[in-house]
């Protein structure tokens, strides 16, 4: 236990200093340096978040099965890692040259959501942690959308800070997923004022979503995008940014999610859950390296399930 201590609180240090030293760095640094520092820091994550190698490994065989090759889970997991840090240095560099983001982002296709603007209820934007979806929301900021993000607060409190500092540089609001009455409260006004809504759908939910079938097994979800459409008459709309080969980065939007309803409330949420859910595995399926397999998506199950 003490060891367990220890180690956490080690690494909540070492992450602390690779945040606060990259956001110092990054002011004074090119954009080809960017990406040389940052494959540095990939490897050094991956060092540091070696349990985490464990649980993307069998979160990929899990998703994938025998269709993918160890070789291959080894590949997107490193991938994986290389991809975060990249975008963590995209997002520093970003904020303070806006230039930047409009050199190596493209809006592929913007009609969409503009339409979906046009009712005056705001939209809800819903995507999974994938590419560099924070600079999803820088682009569309500096494009003259106004745009809010629901988050989860990080553990260390000063990380926390500092990254919605550097949203808030950019005029991207923040909405802090906890206390829950709060986020839906303050997410209902952003919607109200006809704000860009994102929601990452795609982590796990504890016994507090639905669950929904995701790569074939249950995995739990939360219901909030939904729920807020019903409430407020909100388009909800599918949107990924996808990164390049050249590390340039195309946003995607999909057409707007059409509602169906259930048997009751339950059905009627959990059936256009699983609707959005099925987008972002066609996705991550796609790009698999792109998305965040550290994470437990498929920790929670369902009540009666060993």
């Amino acid at each position: 236990m003490l060891l367990t201590k220890i180690r956490k609180f080690i690494t909540f240090v070492l992450v602390r200093f690779i945040v606060e030293f990259s956001s110092l760095i990054i002011k004074f640094i090119n954009k080809r340096q960017i990406y040389v520092l940052s494959g540095f820091m990939g490897h050094l994550l991956s060092w540091i978040f070696f349990k985490h190698q464990k649980v993307a490994r069998a979160g990929l065989e899990n998703a994938f099965g025998e269709d993918l090759s160890l070789p291959g889970r080894k590949w997107i997991v490193r991938e994986c890692f290389m991809s975060m840090a990249k975008s963590a240095g995209e997002l520093f560099y970003a904020v303070h040259r806006p230039d930047f983001v409009r050199s190596i982002v493209r809006i592929r296709n913007p009609e969409i959501l503009d339409r979906a603007l046009k009712a005056g209820k705001g939209v809800i934007l819903v995507s999974a942690h994938f590419g560099n979806f924070p600079l999803m929301m820088v682009k569309l900021s500096l494009e003259g959308y106004k745009t809010a993000v629901i988050m989860r607060p990080f553990k260390e409190g000063r990380v926390e800070e500092i990254f919605e500092a550097e949203r808030a540089r950019i005029d991207v609001k923040t909405i802090l997923s906890i206390p829950r009455r709060a986020c839906v409260e303050e997410a209902i006004r952003s919607l109200r004022a006809n704000r860009a809504l994102l929601i990452p759908l795609d982590q796990n939910f504890g016994t507090s979503g639905v669950f929904v079938d995701f790569f074939g097994t249950k995995a739990a979800t939360a219901t909030g995008p939904v729920v807020l459409a019903q409430r407020t008459g909100a388009a909800i709309v599918p949107c990924f940014i996808v990164r390049g080969k050249d590390d340039t980065h195309d946003i995607f939007f999909e057409p707007p999610i059409k509602l169906e309803n259930g048997k009751d409330e339950l059905e009627t949420i959990t059936r256009n859950i699983q609707k959005i859910t099925d987008i972002i595995e066609l996705y991550i399926r796609k790009y698999p390296s792109q998305w965040s397999w550290i994470h437990r998506r498929w920790k929670a199950r369902p009540r009666g399930e060993n």
